[in-house]
């Protein structure tokens, strides 16, 4: 009797799994869908259970991680990563990445790129564009080198628009809303600190002069909106005037105390 081929019998079973996870789905999937499932866990051996693949708005999407683990399976040589630094602006958060993915060691490589601003990328990763735009490039070199054409879920820039509602955590006796990692100020301490190292600036000028700009005793209490405010205020002035900006910063400096 004839024994089964072992990497057949994964993938049916793969398959059979995956169809099995896709019809326990809340929404009912067409035919068409499930068909498009089976070719591509046969394909490339995407797993539902794994989170390799999402389906959104009527689409089958490949993500990060699942193109990774894809990469890992064909023993993929090296995956390069570059800064375009000519089309980047650190002042408006826009980024642009160059991948190459080499498949082998004598391959010529798989390039693709991969760009993100403010404003194709979510409320959720807001402050984060650096990241997002080199998960872009690697996204799409590799899906250039094993021939996947599928959108990767990051590289949707509308996508990640989710409501307000589910990012911005409630207010507890009626106090400002909290400036903290629910209401994304790590992300805007991360474009605080960018500017800060980019234009060389005194991190505890900045902070006084923050505090006053937004008419608070300490950052803590600022609302998002009025950081946001002085975020653009400060990287137009470190742009374009940094000779005035760094005067207006050491009118914050304490004075000397002079010993009698």
């Amino acid at each position: 009797m004839k024994r089964p081929n072992s990497v057949n019998y994964q993938a049916e079973s793969l398959i059979r799994e995956n169809i099995r996870l896709a019809r326990n789905r809340r929404e009912e999937l067409s035919t068409t869908a499930l068909k498009q499932l089976r070719i591509l866990t046969k394909s490339f051996g995407l797993s539902l259970a794994l989170g390799d693949l999402l389906y959104l708005q009527n689409n089958w999407h490949v993500v990060h991680a699942g193109l990774l683990r894809l990469a890992t399976r064909k023993h993929c040589s090296a995956i390069q990563v570059e800064q375009v630094a000519e089309s980047c602006d650190p002042t408006t958060c826009r980024w642009v990445f160059k991948a190459t993915v080499y498949t082998t060691v004598n391959s010529k490589g798989f390039v693709g790129y991969g760009d993100a601003d403010p404003s194709n990328v979510s409320e959720l990763v807001r402050g984060a564009e650096m990241r997002v735009a080199e998960t872009r490039a690697v996204n799409r070199a590799l899906r250039k080198a094993y021939g996947i054409g599928l959108c990767s879920v990051e590289e949707l820039g509308a996508f990640s628009n989710s409501p307000k509602a589910s990012s911005v955590p409630s207010q507890a006796n009626g106090s400002h809303p909290s400036n903290g990692s629910g209401n994304g100020q790590p992300r805007l301490r991360d474009q605080l600190c960018l500017l800060i190292r980019q234009y060389n600036l005194d991190p505890k000028l900045v902070k006084a002069y923050a505090t006053d700009f937004c008419g608070t005793k300490t950052l803590r209490e600022a609302s998002r909106d009025s950081i946001e405010s002085f975020i653009s205020q400060l990287a137009r002035s470190a742009k374009q005037n940094r000779a005035s900006l760094m005067c207006k910063l050491n009118s914050y400096a304490q004075p000397l105390e002079v010993s009698s």
